[in-house]
C-alpha cells in the first residue's frame, strides 16, 4: 500500500517496499518485545514520528490494547514549520491521525511547564555555567521517562513503549539495556540514565529493525507519515540559533570578557561566554600564528581559555547524576574495585577503553589514552568491555583532567 504524504509539507524519505513475511516478522518482534500476553494494555509514546507511530501500529497488529500518548512540549508558533522539529503542531496532529486511522484511543498532554523547567531552563543555565548540555538526555529523563511513566500506570498500562532504537534484555533478575542491532541508529547513549525501574517497565519494539524497514512497514500499513523526515536538531531551538534562545532566556551570559590562552597571555576580548564551546575552533577572532582551540570556560571571570589542541586531550573526568544498570550494586562499587569500561562522552564517537576509580568521593573515568572532545555537562555513557552492547549506565561530566 502506497502511503499517502500529500499533508506532508517537508520533503519526503525514501520508503521500500518489504514482503509479507518481513511484515510478519516485525509484528513478531514487536510481540516479543512486550512480552506481555495480547489484550494486555501498552501506551505508546507518540511523537507524531515514522518510529513511534509505526510502535503504536505494530503493538495493535500484535493484539495488544494500545493507548497512545503524544506531549506537547513546547509553545510550537515558531517551530510549526520548522523541518527536523518534533512535538510541535504538525507532529501533534500526526499523531492524532494515525491514532485515529488505527482506532486507538490517543490523549495529547500539555507538558509545557514541565518541559520548561526541566529542560529549557537547564538547557540555559548549563551554557550560563560554562558546560555543554544535551537536552534530549534532560527530556528522556525527566518528561518522557519520569513523568510519563507516571501517566502510563494511570491509564492501567502494564507496559509504556517508544521508538527508541534500543534493545530491552532480560538476563536474570533485571532487565538489560543493549544496542539496537542498527548500530548506525543506536540510541542508547541519550538513554544512560534509565533507571532499572523504568527499564523494568518499558519496552522498545524497533530493536530488531533497520530505519528502512521501519519506513517499508509504515507504507505497508497504510501510515501517512511513512516518507516523514526524522527529527533532527534541538526541537525547542528556532532554526537550529540556540544562543539566541539563551541570550533572551539568560541575558546576562551576553557580558563580556577576555580570551586568554593558556599560559596566560590575554589575547583577545569576546561578547559573551556563552558563545562558545569546549573545542571550538571557529570564531575565535585572534591570532599567534597557530590553530587555536577553546580548552576551558572560567564563567566566574567570564575567561574563555584557548590553547593548541592537544591541550583537549582528557586523561580523565568525573560524573556527576550518575545511573547504574550493571551486575555490581551501584556505580560506586564499580568504581572501587576499578572495574574496566567502555566510556561513550559523545553520540558520535565510538566508546574508548576507561576504568572507574572514586576520587575525592566522586566516581572517575580514567581513559587508557587521551579522549578529545570531552566537556562538562556532556553525558559519559558507559559500556561493558567483554559485552560491548551492553549499557552499564553513565552520568554527567563535571570536571576533566587534561593530559597536559
Amino acid at each position: 500500500m502506497t502511503p499517502d504524504t500529500s499533508m506532508l509539507t517537508e520533503d519526503i524519505c525514501p520508503v521500500p517496499t518489504i514482503a509479507r513475511a518481513d511484515m510478519d516478522a516485525a509484528i513478531e518482534a514487536a510481540r516479543a518485545a512486550v512480552g506481555l500476553p495480547p489484550g494486555s494494555r501498552v501506551v505508546a509514546a507518540m511523537s507524531g514520528g515514522v518510529d513511534s507511530t509505526v510502535v503504536a501500529a505494530l503493538l495493535h497488529k500484535a493484539g495488544y490494547d494500545v493507548v497512545g500518548v503524544t506531549l506537547q512540549l513546547y509553545d510550537h508558533g515558531a517551530a510549526l514549520k520548522k523541518k527536523g522539529a518534533c512535538c510541535a503542531g504538525q507532529d501533534i496532529h500526526d499523531a492524532r491521525l494515525a491514532a485515529e486511522m488505527l482506532g486507538i484511543p490517543h490523549y495529547v498532554l500539555d507538558y509545557e511547564s514541565r518541559f520548561r523547567d526541566a529542560v529549557i531552563d537547564q538547557f540555559a543555565d548549563s551554557y550560563l555555567a560554562g558546560q555543554t548540555p544535551v537536552p534530549c538526555i534532560r527530556c528522556n529523563q525527566t518528561v518522557k521517562f519520569r513523568d510519563l511513566l507516571d501517566v502510563a500506570r494511570d491509564l492501567g498500562a502494564e507496559a509504556m513503549a517508544t521508538g527508541h532504537y534500543v534493545r530491552r534484555a532480560v538476563d536474570g533478575r533485571r532487565p538489560q539495556m543493549r544496542k539496537a542491532i542498527d548500530h548506525s541508529r543506536d540510541q542508547s547513549y541519550f538513554l544512560f540514565a534509565t533507571t532499572a525501574e523504568q527499564l523494568d517497565y518499558l519496552r522498545f519494539p524497533l530493536a530488531d529493525l533497520e530505519k528502512p524497514q521501519v519506513r517499508g512497514v509504515a507504507a505497508e500499513l497504510g501510515l501517512r507519515i511513512a516518507a516523514k523526515p526524522d527529527s533532527q536538531d534541538i526541537c525547542f531551538v528556532p532554526n537550529g540559533d540556540y544562543r539566541t534562545l539563551i541570550d533572551k532566556l539568560r541575558p546576562q551570559g551576553r557580558e563580556a570578557g577576555e580570551i586568554v590562552h593558556m599560559d596566560g597571555r590575554v589575547l583577545g576580548s569576546h561578547a559573551g561566554i556563552t558563545d562558545y564551546t569546549i573545542g571550538q575552533r571557529r570564531g575565535l577572532n585572534v591570532a599567534v600564528g597557530e590553530p587555536l582551540f577553546v580548552t576551558r570556560l572560567d564563567p566566574v571571570r567570564r575567561h574563555v581559555i584557548v590553547g593548541p589542541r592537544e591541550a583537549l586531550l582528557t586523561a580523565s573526568l568525573t560524573l556527576d547524576e550518575t545511573n547504574w544498570l550493571g551486575d555490581e550494586p551501584s556505580i560506586e562499587a564499580a568504581a572501587a574495585i576499578g572495574a574496566p569500561v567502555l566510556a561513550r562522552v559523545r553520540s558520535t564517537r565510538p566508546p574508548s577503553p576507561a576504568r572507574l576509580s572514586m576520587v575525592d568521593s566522586a566516581v572517575s573515568v580514567t581513559f587508557e589514552t587521551g579522549e578529545e572532545g570531552v566537556a562538562p555537562g556532556q553525558a559519559c555513557a558507559l559500556y561493558d568491555p567483554a559485552d560491548p552492547d551492553r549499557l552499564l549506565g553513565g552520568g554527567f561530566i563535571k570536571t576533566t583532567t587534561a593530559v597536559v
